[in-house]
C-alpha cells in the first residue's frame, strides 16, 4: 500500500507546482486559449502516469470528456473521465478501478468519472443529450486505442444530426429561462447565462454534430458565418475565458458567476478606473453585457441558419404583402436579398410586420442576418428621415407586440442605434440597491409592465391599473414614458431633469403635438415623485394631497403617473413591491383625484367621513354607537387623519372596554392588504419605547415597514406597525399568537436596551454600500423636526437607530419606515428638548451616521 500512497503524494505537490506556476505565468501575460490547453496537458500527465501504475482493467481505456475532452480546462474546473471497457468488470477489475480513482483524488484531482462499456455509453447518450455532448468531446488519453476508436464509430452511427439540434435548442430554451432569459443580471454567470460560454458552446457542438466542422472557421466555409463575424465571436470567446479563469483565481475555487465580491478586483486587473459618473466595475460589466448581447444576437442568427440547412423547409410559394416583404411559411421575408442596404427604413418596417400580423413566428435566416448586417445603416441621416419616424411611432401605437418587438429591436442593437440615448445606457448597471436589472432592462421591463395594464388577461393583478388604462387616450405616450423615464442614469445630475429634456427633443423630432409632449415630459421629469410622496409623507394629511395635487395638475396627469409609477416601482426588484406600496400609492391617487376632480373633503368633513364609516364598520359586530366615545375622547384629529376607517374601527374594537388598561394590549392580525403582518400596541407611554418594540421585531425575525406612532390624551401610546417576514415562508397566520404572547413582556421589562443582534449583509451591501445621510430639520409648521435617514439596509438598523434616539430621548410622533430592496429612506417626526441645541443635534447626527455605517 504504501508504494502507491508514495508516489500519489509525490504528483499531487507535482500538480500542485504546475499550476501554480500556470497561475503566475497567465497572470504576467494572460493567453487563455495557451494556459486552457497547458492546463490540460497537466492532468494528461498525471492521469496518464496513475493509469499506468494502477492498470485497471485489461483492454480498457481512459477518455477525457467534455472541457477537458476538448483540452479546455480551467484552473477549478472539474475533471471529466470515463473508463472504457470491453465488457462488465470483475470483482478485480472493479476494485482497481476504484483504486484508480481514489488515487486521483488523493492527488488532489476534482474527478467527474463514469465508468461503462461502448454500448452503454451509446445507450446513455442516446436517453441524455447532456451525456451525448460530453462524449462528443472524448479524446483518448490511455489503454486501448482500438476501443476508444470503436467508441467513437459507434456513438457517430447513432447521432442523428437533426434530433441533436432540436435538442440542443431546447437545453437552451431551459437553460435561458432558469436565467430570466436575460444576460443582464447584475451577477451573471458567464457560463450558463444567456450570452455566455454556453451559448458559443451549443453552436460549436450542433456543427460538429453535424459534419460542418470544430471551429468558427470552419462555419465560415459552410457560409454560415461572414469572416469577420468568425473573427469578433472568437475575441469574444477568448475574452469570456479570460473572465472565466480570472475568477477562478480570484475565488480559489470553482466560480463561475461574476458576483459582486470580485467585480472591482476584476475592474482593476483589467485597468479600469473609477470616474465621476460611474464605477470601474460598472464599465467593465457594461463591456461584458454588450459582448453578451453580441452572442446572444449570432447566437440566434446561427441556430436559425443551422435550423434551416439541416431542416429544410418544403419550398411553398410566398404570400405577398407588399413589394419589398413576403411571408414564406411562418417567417418573414424580405423580396430582395439587398433590400435593406437600398431602403434602409425597411429595417424598422420588418418590426412593424411583424407586430401586425400575429401568425408570423419570426424571420427568415437570410433575412435575419441581413438585418443585422444592416443595423449600422442606422446614422444621423437614417434618423432624420420622415419614413423612419413615422414607421416608430407606428410601432409605438401598435396594440400588439410591443413589449416582444422592443426586446428584439434591443437584441439585435437596432433601439440603441435608433435612439442613441437608449443606446448609451445599454448594458450600465445600477448600484443603488434596489434596482437588480440593468438600466435598459430596466426599461423595458417597465415597458411590459405599462403594456400588461392594457391586456384584459391580466386585469386581475392590478385591476385599477386596468380600468385607468382601458380609458386613457393615446396610451403609447406611457410607452414613450417608460422608455425615457430613466434614459439619463450614468450622465451625472438629475437623470430626471435631463430625460425630460430628452423627451422633449423625441417629441419634437416626430412630431408630437405641444400637449403630448408636455405630458410625457411631465412623466419623464416627476416619475419619481408620487412614489416619494406615498411613502415619506402622510397621504391622509389633506394638505400633502393639496401639494400633490397642486404639482400634478390634472386628472389625465394623475391617472398617467399613477400608471407610470405603478409600473415603474414594480420593475426594480422582485423585493421592492409589495401590498403595503401598492395600498399607500393607491390611496394617494384616490385623494388627489377627488381634489382635482373638484370633489376635496375639507378637513373637518374628511374626518367626520372616517369616523362616520369607522362607526358602521363597529356596527357590523353589533357594538352600539356608544362603545366609541370613551376611547376616541383621548384622540386627537393627527390620529384620525394617519389612519383609514377600518384601522380605526379595528382598533376600537379592541380597546373600548380597557381605555386605561394597566397592562400593555397588543393585537396582530394579517395586514388588510394582503401581506405581512399589522400589529397594533397600546400602552402607557414610557421611555424607549419605540426602540423595545423594534428590539423585539428585529429578534422574532421580521422587518418593520410601516409604523404609526401615536400618543394620546391621556398619556398612552397607540402604536401600529406593519411588519413582513424575512423570506417567502414566512408563516404569518401562525405567528400572530406569538406576538400576542411575547410582546406585552417586553413592554413591560425593565431591563437595559441590548446591542441590535445583527446579521449577515448581502453582497450588494458590502461591495455597493451607499453613503449613509441624516439630516435633522423643522416641519413646516415647526412644531417637530423631520429627521430623514438614507442608507443601505441591514438587520438591525431600525432598531439601531431607535436605541441612539432613545439615549438623546427622542420622542417619536410618527416613523414612515421604506425599504427599497438593500435601501433605506425612512423619515421620522420627532420632538425632544435635545433638539433645542444645535451642537447637541450635530452629536446625534454623528452617532446616527456612524451607527448606520457599514
Amino acid at each position: 500500500m504504501s508504494a502507491v500512497l508514495r508516489p500519489a503524494a509525490d504528483l499531487r505537490e507535482q500538480v500542485a507546482a504546475g499550476r501554480e506556476a500556470l497561475r503566475q505565468a497567465y497572470l504576467a501575460q494572460p493567453e487563455p486559449r495557451q494556459m486552457l490547453h497547458r492546463h490540460a496537458q497537466l492532468i494528461d500527465r498525471t492521469v496518464k502516469a496513475v493509469w499506468a501504475q494502477i492498470e485497471p482493467a485489461s483492454s480498457a481505456a481512459l477518455v477525457a470528456t467534455g472541457g477537458y475532452g476538448r483540452s479546455e480546462l480551467y484552473p477549478y474546473s472539474d475533471i471529466d473521465l470515463l473508463v472504457l471497457l470491453p465488457a462488465e468488470p470483475s470483482p478485480a477489475e472493479r476494485e482497481r478501478i476504484e483504486r484508480l480513482i481514489g488515487t486521483f483524488w488523493d492527488i488532489g484531482l476534482e474527478i467527474g468519472h463514469s465508468v461503462r462499456t461502448v454500448q452503454a455509453c451509446v445507450e446513455t447518450a442516446a436517453a441524455d443529450i447532456t451525456i451525448q455532448t460530453t462524449l462528443l468531446e472524448a479524446r483518448f488519453l490511455a489503454g486501448s486505442r482500438r476501443l476508444f476508436l470503436g467508441l467513437q464509430a459507434a456513438l457517430e452511427e447513432s447521432l442523428d444530426p437533426v434530433a441533436f439540434l432540436k435538442a440542443k435548442t431546447l437545453e437552451q430554451e431551459q437553460r435561458h429561462a432558469k436565467h430570466q432569459d436575460s444576460p443582464y443580471s447584475l451577477e451573471p454567470n458567464l457560463k450558463e447565462a444567456p450570452g455566455g460560454l454556453r451559448d458559443l458552446q451549443t453552436i460549436q457542438w450542433i456543427a460538429r454534430a453535424s459534419g460542418m466542422g470544430r471551429s468558427w472557421n470552419d462555419l465560415v466555409g459552410h457560409g454560415l458565418l461572414e469572416r469577420h463575424e468568425a473573427r469578433q465571436l472568437a475575441r469574444t470567446e477568448a475574452a469570456f475565458q479570460d473572465l472565466r479563469i480570472r475568477l477562478h483565481y480570484l475565488a480559489g475555487r470553482r466560480e463561475d458567476r461574476v458576483v459582486f465580491d470580485f467585480q472591482n478586483a476584476l475592474a482593476t486587473q483589467f485597468g479600469d478606473l473609477d470616474s465621476a459618473e460611474r464605477r470601474a466595475s460598472e464599465a467593465m460589466m457594461q463591456r461584458y453585457y454588450r459582448a453578451a448581447k453580441t452572442v446572444t444576437q449570432l447566437n440566434t442568427i446561427l441556430l436559425q441558419n443551422l435550423r434551416a440547412r439541416l431542416i429544410p423547409q418544403p419550398d411553398l410559394p410566398p404570400r405577398e404583402l407588399n413589394e419589398r416583404w413576403r411571408i414564406r411559411g411562418e417567417l418573414l421575408e424580405a423580396a430582395e436579398e439587398g433590400l435593406f442596404e437600398q431602403q434602409p427604413s425597411a429595417i424598422l418596417e420588418s418590426f412593424l410586420l411583424m407586430m401586425q400580423h400575429p401568425e408570423l413566428r419570426g424571420m427568415t435566416a437570410p433575412t435575419l442576418r441581413a438585418l443585422w448586417r444592416a443595423r449600422r445603416r442606422i446614422d444621423s441621416r437614417f434618423r432624420r428621415d420622415p419614413a423612419a419616424r413615422l414607421l416608430f411611432l407606428h410601432i409605438l401605437q401598435q396594440p400588439r407586440g410591443i413589449v416582444h418587438e422592443f426586446r428584439r429591436m434591443n437584441q439585435y442593437g437596432i433601439l440603441g442605434r435608433y435612439l442613441p440615448e437608449f443606446g448609451a445606457i445599454v448594458g450600465q448597471m445600477q448600484h443603488d440597491l434596489f434596482h437588480v436589472y440593468t438600466v435598459d432592462q430596466h426599461i423595458l421591463m417597465v415597458l411590459r409592465n405599462v403594456r400588461r395594464f392594457s391586456m384584459t388577461e391580466f386585469a386581475h393583478e392590478f385591476p385599477l391599473c386596468s380600468e385607468l388604462m382601458s380609458g386613457f387616450e393615446r396610451r403609447w405616450l406611457l410607452y414613450v414614458a417608460a422608455l425615457y423615464h430613466d434614459i439619463a442614469k450614468g450622465r451625472g445630475g438629475d437623470h430626471s431633469d435631463l430625460g425630460a429634456a430628452d423627451v422633449r427633443a423625441f417629441a419634437k423630432r416626430h412630431g408630437l403635438s405641444k400637449e403630448d409632449e408636455d405630458l410625457a415630459a411631465f412623466l419623464v421629469e416627476n416619475h419619481l415623485a408620487m412614489s416619494s410622496v406615498a411613502q415619506k409623507q402622510d397621504v391622509h394629511d389633506p394638505d400633502v394631497v393639496k401639494a400633490f395635487a397642486e404639482r400634478v395638475r390634472d386628472e389625465r396627469r394623475l391617472v398617467a403617473l399613477y400608471l407610470l409609477t405603478v409600473a415603474d416601482v414594480r420593475g426594480t426588484s422582485p423585493k421592492v413591491w409589495n401590498g403595503w406600496k401598492a395600498k399607500l400609492l393607491e390611496d394617494l391617487f384616490r385623494a388627489t383625484r377627488r381634489v382635482l376632480t373638484g370633489q376635496p373633503l375639507a378637513r373637518d368633513a374628511a374626518l367626520a367621513e372616517k369616523q362616520a364609516e369607522a362607526t358602521r364598520l363597529l356596527g357590523l359586530y353589533n357594538l352600539s354607537d356608544q362603545v366609541k366615545d370613551r376611547l376616541w375622547a383621548q384622540l386627537d384629529t393627527a390620529y384620525f387623519l394617519r389612519h383609514d376607517a377600518q384601522e380605526i374601527a379595528w382598533q376600537t374594537r379592541n380597546l373600548h372596554y380597557r381605555v386605561d388598561a394597566d397592562k400593555p394590549v397588543v393585537k396582530a392580525r394579517l395586514a388588510p392588504f394582503g401581506e405581512g403582518l399589522q400589529a397594533m400596541i397600546y400602552t402607557k407611554d414610557r421611555a424607549a419605547l419605540f426602540a423595545r418594540i423594534c428590539g423585539y421585531f428585529e429578534r422574532a425575525g421580521f422587518n418593520i415597514v410601516e409604523a404609526k406612532v401615536h400618543t394620546t390624551r391621556h398619556g398612552y401610546a397607540l402604536d401600529t406597525f406593519v411588519v413582513m417576514g424575512q423570506g417567502r415562508d414566512a408563516h404569518y397566520q401562525d405567528r400572530i399568537a406569538m406576538i400576542e404572547a411575547e410582546l406585552p413582556g417586553e413592554l413591560q421589562s425593565e431591563a437595559p436596551l441590548g446591542p441590535p443582534l445583527g446579521g449577515r449583509l448581502s453582497r450588494r451591501v458590502r461591495h455597493f454600500p451607499i453613503s449613509p445621510v441624516v439630516d435633522v430639520r423643522p416641519d413646516e409648521r415647526g412644531a417637530f423636526q423631520v429627521l430623514s435617514i438614507v442608507a443601505s439596509d441591514r438587520p438591525g438598523l431600525l432598531y439601531g437607530v431607535a436605541r441612539t434616539l432613545a439615549r438623546y430621548q427622542i420622542n417619536l410622533q410618527t416613523a414612515r419606515v421604506n425599504t427599497l430592496g438593500d435601501r433605506v429612506e425612512d423619515v421620522f417626526l420627532v420632538s425632544g428638548e435635545a433638539l433645542a441645541n444645535s451642537k447637541t443635534v450635530l452629536q446625534l447626527e454623528q452617532e446616527l451616521l456612524k451607527e448606520l455605517q457599514i
